[in-house]
């Protein structure tokens, strides 16, 4: 997979949930049921969304909301068919972007 691709980033708190578990939990395995080559969850230290409400974490306090960003890539088809599938998971407190991105390397690693 190596050429033109998108990466799909989406934007969510922490304490969003789907079905009883973590909504980033949720997204990554939608991402390896449909085969896509992989997806990381990152947790933010500060930010604030459509609420303009801030979370972050301060020295004695800790917020149960950090923001979370899940970074995607693919290729366009396979990033088109999780977005289409993650609209009906994601309903609301929800930002996604899409970017062109070069692919210049990917190998599995050895086991």
């Amino acid at each position: 997979m190596i050429g033109h691709g998108k990466l799909l980033k989406i934007y969510i708190g922490e304490s969003a949930g789907h079905h009883g578990e973590p909504l980033y939990h949720t997204i990554i395995k939608k991402v390896k049921e449909l085969g896509l080559a992989g997806a990381t969850t990152v947790r933010g230290i500060e930010g604030f969304g459509a609420n303009s409400v801030i979370h972050s974490v301060r020295f004695l306090t800790l917020s149960e909301d950090l923001p979370i960003v899940i970074e995607v890539v693919d290729t366009e088809e396979k990033i088109s068919r999780l977005v289409d599938l993650l609209d009906g998971t994601i309903t609301a407190g929800v930002l996604m972007t899409l970017q062109d991105v070069e692919i210049i390397k990917y190998e599995k690693a050895q086991k």
